[in-house]
């Protein structure tokens, strides 16, 4: 059984304050979320968790083996150093969808995201370290197969990031709606998924939804760790092996 802990990181009052007092340039707003984004990988990665960038004004990592005080000191040094400031929701499930739903609800109940009054908010318990074991966490790691040769070689850039893009929309969905888990694209043909306890059965069905809904054929290493970090270097050793052998499912599985 997994045991994840997801923390829900948004910029507050942003909206409102990427129009005050006027409308602000677009290139300084992207300039911003991708260097807050930027910041946040690297502080809450050193701690040995992963962030991903969702939709930039919110952010969702994964925390395992980071507590409260870990967490406000990554708020207060974005707080110092940038001119907005973000709230913090934590949360706990066996399943990661679960654990978002708790973080998120967390947010919620102090008000909404454009709420001026709501400022770096931390609300949300961590996982009790007597508790914590070596497989929490289950990461998969997904990319298409033979990629450059099928689409970057093939087709324009924008044509290739369409079917790319429409793999991931797909897996994203499935992967949320029947199994509970966060899948996230972090570049190139690569998606990042952290799941709950699946079989390679499991697996192999999830890629075979995905090449008959977008016709996109994917490969997947999986790991598991007691932090984001060891169960992802555990699943990127699992998609080499998919590589060497062409296989499709490898690494670190429930049977």
């Amino acid at each position: 059984m997994t045991n994840t802990q997801v923390t829900l990181i948004q910029i507050d009052n942003y909206g409102p304050w990427t129009v005050t007092p006027a409308p602000r340039r677009e290139t300084d707003l992207q300039t911003l979320q991708s260097r807050l984004f930027a910041d946040l990988s690297q502080q809450i990665g050193a701690h040995g968790g992963y962030a991903f960038f969702t939709r930039f004004d919110n952010i969702i990592a994964v925390t395992n083996g980071m507590d409260v005080p870990d967490h406000a000191r990554i708020q207060e040094s974005i707080g110092n150093r940038y001119p907005v400031t973000i709230s913090m929701g934590i949360g706990l499930g066996e399943t990661p969808a679960e654990a978002l739903v708790e973080a998120t609800t967390r947010l919620q109940e102090q008000g909404s995201a454009q709420d001026q009054d709501r400022r770096e908010v931390l609300l949300g318990s961590t996982l009790n370290p007597t508790e914590r074991t070596d497989e929490d966490i289950q990461i998969a790691h997904f990319d298409v197969i033979d990629a450059t040769g099928k689409y970057t070689d093939q087709l324009d850039a924008f044509s290739t990031f369409i079917h790319i893009e429409q793999g991931y929309a797909t897996l994203m969905r499935h992967l949320h709606d029947e199994y509970g888990g966060l899948a996230f694209f972090v570049g190139g043909d690569n998606v990042i998924a952290v799941c709950p306890e699946l079989e390679t059965a499991a697996y192999e069905a999830i890629i075979e939804h995905v090449e008959s809904t977008a016709n996109v054929t994917l490969q997947v290493g999986v790991g598991a760790g007691s932090t984001a970090h060891d169960a992802g270097m555990a699943a990127k050793h699992g998609l080499e092996v998919c590589r060497e052998q062409g296989t499709r499912v490898e690494g670190t599985l429930a049977d």
